[in-house]
């Protein structure tokens, strides 16, 4: 059976256009505009996703908070001018999220990331226009990258981390798999949509093969080397703890460079925002009441 997702997320929407460097950004707002006393939400999607990932939390908080959405660049409905690797290295996607909220955003925003949207939202944190930009952020099932390099590191230095890394190391191979040229663009065109369809319930479309850039810029020659300040702001890591991807034993050490963190444990998988959009909606709604 074919799953449809409705072209209009809800009522509200609005869509523009956001000129990044060497991108178009599709950007979707949700209920009402930007003003006084109107809480704004960023939700930035990940890996193989696009906007309407967010589709549930969109409907849970369209009522009464302002909410953006964009499409990263070559997912969805956005597009990049070129596809060279280092069209897609991480400085370049925070430079696109800071874009949107500069034209969209009236004053500091909620972040939430997921998967590769977490890994950008963490680069983000650590930017030094986040103390005015972004008030909160949320992030799930996606590290940040100077942290998933040094961890590694660390723990290969002693035999007591060497079960950590394994274990880490397995549910990562699909990132040496996606360095491979032309193979994992067969496998999706083969296969790799429909199979996304019946597991999660929604469309893939190319956002398979697109994405590919994403670890093939920042992993195999990453493009993000230089160390970044600890971040002010308040962090939320949700750990989904039936994610196959990701250990929560990544999260070691991360209290050094986001002194404001909390943990939070689900009954969940990797999909979690998208499966229990309204835990995610309480947890933001909790802070914009405050």
């Amino acid at each position: 059976m074919t799953t449809t997702v409705p072209d209009v997320l809800h009522p509200t929407e609005r869509r523009r256009w956001v000129s990044a460097p060497g991108a178009q950004l599709a950007v979707f707002e949700y209920g009402p505009e930007p003003g006084p006393g109107v809480p704004e939400v960023l939700a930035v999607h990940g890996y193989p996703d696009d906007h309407t990932v967010f589709a549930g939390l969109i409907s849970e908080l369209a009522e009464d908070h302002h909410i953006i959405a964009y499409d990263t660049r070559s997912a969805g409905q956005s597009a990049a001018a070129s596809a060279r690797l280092d069209a897609f290295r991480l400085p370049v996607l925070v430079e696109d999220l800071y874009a949107v909220l500069a034209a969209t955003a009236a004053g500091p925003v909620q972040l939430v990331g997921h998967d590769w949207g977490s890994i950008q939202g963490w680069a983000a944190v650590r930017d030094r226009r986040a103390g005015a930009a972004i008030s909160r952020y949320i992030s799930i099932s996606g590290p940040d990258l100077h942290h998933f390099r040094r961890w590694f590191t660390e723990r290969l230095r002693s035999p007591r981390g060497w079960f950590d890394v394994l274990q880490q190391s397995l549910r990562s191979a699909y990132v040496a798999f996606f360095q491979l040229p032309v193979l994992p663009e067969l496998l999706f065109y083969a296969a790799g949509a429909r199979l996304y369809e019946r597991t999660q319930g929604r469309p893939a479309g190319r956002n398979l093969q697109r994405g590919l850039a994403l670890y093939r810029a920042n992993f195999a020659a990453p493009g993000d080397t230089a160390p970044r300040e600890p971040t002010a702001v308040p962090v939320e890591v949700v750990l989904p703890l039936r994610d196959p991807f990701l250990s929560p034993a990544l999260n070691q050490g991360v209290e050094e460079f986001a002194p404001h963190v909390r943990f939070t444990a689900v009954d969940a998988g990797h999909w979690w925002p998208a499966s229990h959009a309204g835990d995610l909606a309480a947890r933001i709604r909790a802070v914009s009441r405050n």
